[in-house]
């Protein structure tokens, strides 16, 4: 029974075709799952990944149209990784931005490991970092711009930023089962201890910054709305609920998102926890090939087909 690493990340948008325009076009990541919020099909769920959909690589939006921007605070997700392979990579990456009007900074380390912060057109705050190496069965995102050796393979460490970090730690380490890799200071002062999960790596890390001082963030376009972490199986996430509950927290069951599974607790400082289950994955309903290409929905939404298209705005 243990965390396997991060599962998806999923935040918010005021425009899913903008939105579709930087990560696919020019971030170049694959669509992998055009779907709505089943809490609220009224507005569109993005899902990009790596070329097979692997589990580990999404990055996933909700829109919401004329969302308020975010402002910045703290008990919130701040920052979430991509990794590519190569510092070559990161340099691709570097120039690519420069030439698309991509607002960046300059790469530094984080972590052990060179990383180029940046933010999408709606001030969502992203870094690519580097990680040699990459899950079995993974395959880069085919993209006409972007060479196979360059491609943003998965998501990378997740940042949290919060008031009281013991707290946020304490259900890492003791419910989550992270153990502490390292402590360092970043380019602007701050302390980043860095946890990891699994067999370690990447893809496996939440990064925990404390800022004792200064408002909670406001949600809003450019914010994470939560992180899922990996587990193996529906059996296992029946465990999670378990120790969840046992110790002490309000959660939400198991619930069934069809292409997984998932439970949602809050940690202390507020921010949304997901537990999920790798399988049984986006291919469940459509062949590799078809994914993303039109509007998929889970078999108990079917019937609301043709209701739940009339409210969405098509995207190309």
């Amino acid at each position: 029974m243990k965390i396997n690493g991060i599962h998806h990340v999923s935040a918010l948008t005021a425009n899913a075709q903008k939105n579709v325009d930087f990560y696919r076009q020019i971030l170049g990541l694959k669509l992998v799952k055009k779907t709505v919020n089943q809490d609220d099909p009224s507005m569109y769920h993005l899902f990009y990944g790596d070329e097979v959909a692997s589990p580990g690589t999404e990055l996933t939006f909700f829109e919401i149209p004329m969302l308020a921007r975010r402002l910045d605070g703290t008990n919130a997700i701040s920052r979430t990784g991509l990794i590519v392979t190569s510092e070559e990579a990161l340099t691709f990456w570097e120039k690519r931005f420069e030439e698309k009007g991509v607002k960046k900074e300059t790469a530094s380390l984080r972590g052990g490991r060179p990383a180029l912060k940046f933010t999408d057109s709606e001030g969502q705050q992203l870094f690519l970092t580097v990680e040699p190496s990459v899950q079995d069965g993974a395959k880069p995102p085919v993209h006409n711009e972007i060479p196979a050796d360059f491609a943003i393979r998965g998501l990378g460490p997740v940042e949290l930023t919060v008031a009281e970090a013991d707290k946020t730690i304490g259900v890492l380490t003791n419910i989550l089962g992270f153990t502490e890799k390292a402590r360092e200071q970043s380019n602007d002062g701050e302390i980043v201890t860095i946890f990891e999960s699994g067999q370690g790596g990447a893809g496996t890390e939440i990064h925990v910054i404390e800022k004792a001082e200064g408002p909670a963030e406001r949600s809003g376009r450019g914010s994470v709305h939560h992180v899922a972490f990996r587990v193996a199986d529906a059996e296992e996430l029946e465990k999670w609920h378990d120790k969840i509950a046992k110790a002490g927290f309000t959660n939400s069951g198991v619930v069934e998102r069809f292409y997984f599974k998932a439970l949602y607790f809050r940690e202390p400082n507020g921010i949304l926890f997901e537990i999920s289950t790798d399988g049984p994955g986006f291919t469940v309903d459509e062949s590799m090939d078809e994914l993303g290409d039109q509007l998929a929905l889970p078999p108990f939404l079917e019937h609301k087909r043709a209701e739940i298209e009339q409210r969405l705005v098509p995207i190309k």
